[in-house]
């Protein structure tokens, strides 16, 4: 079961990120009934949760991530995307993904996105 996520780096403020997820193993060969988030913790910081998207498609976003984070998804690649756009400072974490189906939760490693000013 692994869920490999990548796309971090170093990036200035106002520019743009896309973190990808893949999933793979058997566990995943109904990928497209997991609903998978995007989450990010920062130093000192509790994880929080970034943006999600049901195995249906349907999307949702943390308030402070509204207009600028795009999550999505392509079950043909086993994969899960979060475009980030005009990025902040305050938006740098670790970022991992996170795949759910019913009460199993699996975690990837995460990714570090790091925004200077």
């Amino acid at each position: 079961v692994q869920l490999q996520a990548s796309g971090g780096g170093l990036v200035q403020a106002g520019g743009s990120l896309r973190l990808s997820c893949v999933a793979s193993g058997s566990i995943f060969s109904t990928f497209s009934s997991y609903d998978m988030g995007w989450y990010r913790q920062a130093p000192g910081k509790q994880r929080e949760l970034v943006a999600s998207i049901s195995s249906g498609g349907r999307t949702d976003y943390a308030d402070s991530v509204k207009g600028r984070f795009t999550i999505s998804r392509n079950n043909g690649k086993k994969t899960v995307y979060l475009q980030m756009n005009g990025l902040k400072p305050e938006d740098t974490a670790a970022y991992y993904c996170a795949a759910k189906r019913g009460l199993n939760v699996y975690w990837g490693q995460g990714t570090q996105v790091t925004v200077s000013s």
